[in-house]
């Protein structure tokens, strides 16, 4: 072998490790195992940094059917199993944006049809560095491109999502996906191997070099220079996914297998290794028999590649014909290539030759765990009194409206097919989607939400403001969150502060969680997203899902007429730190962020369940980002009318129009609104202006349709010219 240190680099694992695996084996590994040992013991892969402390987050509910430790999480709601997962794609994005997209895209499909769910929805958190520079545009089309090249013709539509930019990400781009399936609940499969004997079906793609050391790639910082790791990226085929996935939904539904497990990070090794250490048994491996798309291709190259569209399968004894059969109506190919063994060891075999010869636990749930030192951030405290002085109220309005930061994400939306299937009922646009659960009368409602600037100023404030956030999404609704799938997204745990940053986002979210009683159903961890020394905010990805009792009722802006009161619920503080009101108007970053109490946010949120079940408003929406005025706007946009308001405050008039407090909404109602939280009538829905008074004097008097043009025009500005 080449010299051991620069092997060692080469394969991102330590001195120690080494040492460590030396012990497993009582050996020296050889090229092949040691290539086995740096992609399972990889961050990405075995979570050392980050699975100690994931465990202190709730994983049960009343709702749950599967936690954490599998392909996806699993919830129940009216009576079927909703399958669900987030993951991200953030380093091969950078690299390639296009394939790191779409790749992305069919990694999350494959891990929740895996489960033997049809994928009904797809849903992104992107973020992506200032688009004034032409490198970070070019990334954005490419990942939206990416996203869009894979999923529609899947045939899975994306309903929602979001997208932001902040400096930190030009050279760390953030690909977030989420996937949701819908299920029998007592048709879902695990990633089991079985008893001994039975036989390892390879399903899908040949293996090409694409993606080996991928996992790899993900768990380390990047340099100067990316270009030479293009060769870690994969490469997709969608319309190869599409027929893969109808095949295996098809032996699922006729009982031919066991277990399954899709190839994805670390590829046949880890779907092989980790299903036989879930089961207990074995695994031999025959790598000859691997399907190739390349000539000369090593054993080392086949265990590591993760090439897409591949699925290791476990045959029920005796079926190998019937499910090969299945494959080949599809035009997939179907190749047993190794067998469930007696004992715990992974083997290798290469025409005969064993090339490798591990104790299966050492690499899929052995790997070493670390406690990283860290050092937890001083939370934001900075104020300044100048940021409360009285300015120019419409200028504020029409630069936040027409900043990247709220501007109408519809340039990146309509290149995504929302309606195939035909069960998307709320179009994207809006804080939360909304998807019939087909022959029912129920629906599900998904959100995916994330705020960098909060977690810049407090990560573990931000934690539990993004619950937050995202269950009040699902309120506006009448939708009672199910479940959380999350992405927790940081530069390198090796240095104390980043990993403080790490520690103090779990128990935000561990203190929400416990709070409403939600549980996490699993997800994702991204380190070392941090180039050239400069890391990421901390960024946490909250995906949920609610139940929707009658998805016919549910509030929408199209029930909103001439006329309606616009109500604000819940509690206005003083909340300008971190806001898109400092960002935009004043320039500057950072600040307090908000504050939030839970037992507030409890009380609107079941209030507003409450009187979306009750018919008791036409439509609501959550003021996070932005503010009243600037949401209220978005809102009159998707109405279609204009709106003219009366409010009265004591306090400084920015913190009632672009503060940034939680547990609020906006409500569209008729007549008098009456619940358990303060209630506030601000204005009624009318003509085609947007007018506000505010404390008897005119502030703001504008034609909605010209605030609405500049909130279309930024993106379509800057790409369609």
């Amino acid at each position: 072998m080449k010299n051991l240190e620069k092997l060692l680099e080469e394969h991102n694992l330590t001195r120690e490790e080494y040492e460590r695996i030396k012990s497993i084996l009582g050996r020296e590994p050889n090229l092949v195992e040691l290539g086995l040992f740096s992609v399972m013991w990889s961050e990405h892969c075995s979570y050392k940094s980050s699975r100690i402390h994931l465990k202190k987050l709730p994983t049960r509910g009343k709702y749950l059917i599967q936690g954490p430790g599998e392909n996806a999480g699993v919830v129940e709601a009216a009576g079927k199993a909703v399958v669900f997962k987030v993951e991200s794609h953030n380093h091969p994005s950078f690299v390639e944006p296009y394939q790191g997209a779409a790749t992305g895209v069919g990694g999350i499909l494959r891990d929740v049809f895996t489960m033997g769910a049809r994928p009904v929805a797809l849903l992104d958190s992107l973020h992506f560095g200032p688009l004034e520079r032409p490198s970070n545009r070019a990334i954005m089309e490419g990942v939206v491109s990416g996203i869009a090249g894979y999923g529609n013709p899947v045939g899975v539509p994306t309903v929602g999502g979001e997208v932001d930019f902040e400096e930190e990400f030009s050279h760390n781009p953030l690909v977030n996906v989420m996937c949701v399936g819908i299920a029998e609940k007592e048709k879902i499969f695990y990633a089991r191997a079985g008893k001994p004997g039975l036989s390892l079906i390879y399903a899908g793609a040949p293996t090409g070099r694409d993606g080996i050391h991928g996992a790899t790639m993900a768990s380390a910082e990047f340099g100067e220079e990316t270009e030479h790791k293009k060769v870690n990226v994969q490469v997709g085929d969608p319309f190869r996914e599409k027929l893969l996935l109808e095949a295996t939904l098809e032996v699922m539904e006729r009982d031919l297998i066991v277990g399954i497990q899709d190839m994805g990070a670390a590829g046949l090794t880890s779907s092989s290794s980790e299903m036989a250490s879930k089961s207990g048994v074995g695994v031999d491996l025959y790598l000859d028999r691997v399907p190739l798309r390349e000539e000369g291709m090593t054993p080392y190259e086949i265990l590591l590649s993760e090439s897409q569209e591949r699925m290791l399968m476990v045959a029920r004894e005796g079926k190998e014909e019937e499910i090969k059969a299945v494959f080949d109506k599809w035009g997939i190919d179907a190749v047993v290539v190794g067998k469930t063994t007696e004992g715990d060891r992974f083997r290798a075999f290469w025409h005969g030759e064993m090339v490798a010869d591990v104790p299966v636990k050492s690499l899929a749930s052995d790997a070493p765990a670390y406690e990283r030192p860290y050092k937890k951030p001083n939370p934001d405290e900075t104020w300044k009194e100048s940021w409360t002085r009285e300015r120019d109220w419409e200028d504020a309005l029409k630069r936040i409206l027409s900043s990247p930061h709220m501007a109408s994400r519809r340039w990146i939306y309509q290149q995504y097919d929302h309606m195939v299937q035909t069960n998307t009922v709320l179009l994207p646009g809006a804080g939360a989607a909304v998807l019939k659960i087909k022959g029912q009368k129920e629906g599900i409602a998904l959100t995916i939400d994330a705020n960098p600037g909060w977690g810049r100023a407090n990560p573990e404030g931000a934690a539990v403001l993004t619950v937050a956030e995202a269950f009040r999404n699902l309120a506006c609704l009448g939708a009672e969150p199910l479940g959380i799938t999350n992405c927790l997204n940081f530069g390198n745990p090796e240095k104390p502060d980043i990993m403080g940053q790490f520690v103090a986002t779990v128990e935000g979210m561990k203190r929400a969680l416990e709070f409403f009683e939600v549980p996490v159903t699993g997800g994702n961890v991204s380190f070392y997203n941090e180039t050239q020394g400069k890391a990421i905010p901390p960024t946490v990805t909250i995906g949920a899902v609610g139940l929707v009792e009658d998805y016919m009722v549910i509030p929408r802006p199209g029930r909103v007429e001439e006329g309606m009161g616009i109500f604000l619920l819940g509690w206005t503080g003083r909340d300008l730190g971190s806001s898109l009101y400092l960002k935009v108007v004043l320039g500057e970053e950072g600040g307090r962020p908000p504050e939030i109490n839970l037992e507030r946010e409890r009380l609107l949120q079941r209030e507003l369940i409450h009187l979306a079940r009750e018919g008791r408003f036409a439509y609501a929406v959550d003021l996070s980002p932005g503010g009243l005025l600037p949401n209220l706007a978005e809102a009159l946009f998707h109405i279609g009318m204009g709106a003219e308001l009366s409010i009265e405050t004591e306090d400084e008039e920015v913190y009632f129009l672009f503060g940034e407090s939680p547990s609020r909404a906006l409500v569209f109602a008729s007549g008098d609104l009456e619940a358990e939280v303060p209630v506030k009538k601000i204005g009624l829905v009318k003509g085609e202006r947007l007018t506000a008074y505010v404390n008897g004097r005119k502030k703001i008097d504008l034609p909605l349709e010209e605030l609405k043009k500049d909130w279309e025009n930024f993106f379509p500005s800057l790409f369609d010219r």
